[in-house]
């Protein structure tokens, strides 16, 4: 079943809701686990790990480099604890699992401020300006951490699947929103949605062994093969990226290393996208619903949203409703297949960029999608960072051509 994230305001029914959930799903609360774990397993005072959490207390008088370690460490045990699902964890700590993992229902917990000062004055006995002056201070405290770890407002409503409003809700009620979704098919723990967390494990244990090593890094995972970010300057690059490639070489389960520019090293975003003025309308086609529903979800944490569609057909009825910039197009589907849909899109909207990406073509076939117009024919499996610098060059052909 799915692992559940819940960040919760003060005086919004947290804990009855947790007690339900736990009770009624035989959950696993990591929170506390996952604290003693990490301080047993790396030697570190528990304090510290909640400091470099919340970005509270002495944590402030870490160097950066300290405090990014410190939080490598809970990722890799949280990593670690969440390879078995049926797991549920409160507050911040949420944050630490990447956003592409599909079986992860992220929740959010919130009511107006009026209901949670009636509740503060009710549970607590405070006066209407302690319990405003409570709640405020408790908002704040959150939104630090939240936009330490992720950049964002704690309350932000991308960062989560299902808002749910406590001032129009019962915790009893909001527990079984909550559990419909967990049980829901989209949310099934798939081979694709293992995988990605496997990602997750693979780049937490290179991410600790390198900055035990003392080095500022970023790394990104991708079924053993990884990709290191690097945030600090060398007077030869070219040494720093041999040392930093050996050390992630000897982390069991790596199979291949590369490097490149952290996006801390220079202002220059490593993101392809970052600097462009409006965001492309990418449509994907293909049969193979885990995978294309992998991809564009993998799309979406470089920031690129698509669309998608499962066959030629519906593919070419989507085109017609709203026109996309750049399609990534299998070959071999039901129906009409890949070279049909190419032929028909060319001739109906020629100025399209289609990208084949197929598991199953033949020489023939590229020859006949390059002759049909197509931007680039690749094969799977394909490079993720790859495939998306090549639906850049294709935007921007696109954008040219307007």
């Amino acid at each position: 079943m799915a692992i559940i994230t819940i960040l919760s305001g003060d005086y919004c029914h947290h804990d009855e809701i947790v007690t339900n959930l736990l009770h009624k799903l035989n959950y696993r609360q990591l929170n506390d686990t996952l604290i003693k774990q990490a301080s047993a397993k790396y030697e570190v005072a528990e304090d510290k790990l909640v400091h470099s959490l919340n970005g509270t207390g002495p944590f402030r008088d870490y160097s950066t480099r300290d405090r990014k370690k410190l939080l490598a460490y809970l990722e890799c045990v949280l990593a670690e604890m969440l390879q078995e699902d049926n797991a549920l964890l409160s507050g911040c700590i949420g944050f630490l699992i990447p956003g592409n993992i599909a079986h992860v229902l992220r929740v959010c917990v919130i009511a107006d401020i009026k209901y949670r000062i009636a509740e503060a004055v009710k549970q607590d006995n405070l006066t209407e300006t302690a319990a405003q002056g409570q709640i405020k201070k408790s908002d704040q405290q959150l939104g630090a951490c939240s936009f330490h770890l992720v950049a964002k407002s704690a309350f932000d409503e991308s960062l989560y699947d299902i808002v749910l409003p406590m001032d129009k809700l019962s915790s009893e009620e909001a527990a079984g929103l909550i559990i419909e979704q967990a049980l829901s098919d989209a949310l099934k723990t798939t081979n694709w949605s293992q995988a990605q967390m496997q990602d997750f494990l693979l780049s937490s244990k290179v991410k600790v062994a390198l900055f035990e090593a003392g080095h500022d890094v970023e790394v990104f995972a991708e079924t053993g093969r990884v990709t290191v970010g690097i945030n600090e300057r060398a007077l030869i690059m070219r040494r720093l990226e041999d040392k930093l490639t050996r050390i992630a070489s000897e982390v069991e389960g790596v199979q291949e290393v590369a490097t490149k520019l952290g996006s801390k090293f220079s202002p220059t975003s490593i993101n392809p996208w970052e600097t462009m003025d409006a965001q492309p309308k990418i449509l994907l086609v293909d049969d193979e619903k885990e995978f294309v529903q992998t991809l564009s979800t993998r799309l979406k944490t470089r920031n690129l949203e698509s669309s998608i569609a499962y066959d030629g057909e519906q593919a070419l009825d989507m085109i017609e409703k709203d026109v996309p910039d750049v399609i990534v197009l299998d070959l071999l589907m039901p129906g009409i297949d890949g070279i049909e849909t190419l032929r028909r899109v060319k001739e109906s909207h020629s100025e399209v960029e289609v990208i084949i990406l197929t598991g199953h073509g033949s020489d023939k076939e590229k020859e006949q999608a390059e002759d049909l117009g197509a931007f680039a024919y690749l094969r799977k499996p394909v490079n993720i960072n790859e495939l998306a610098q090549i639906m850049r060059e294709a935007y921007m052909k696109r954008r040219r051509g307007r």
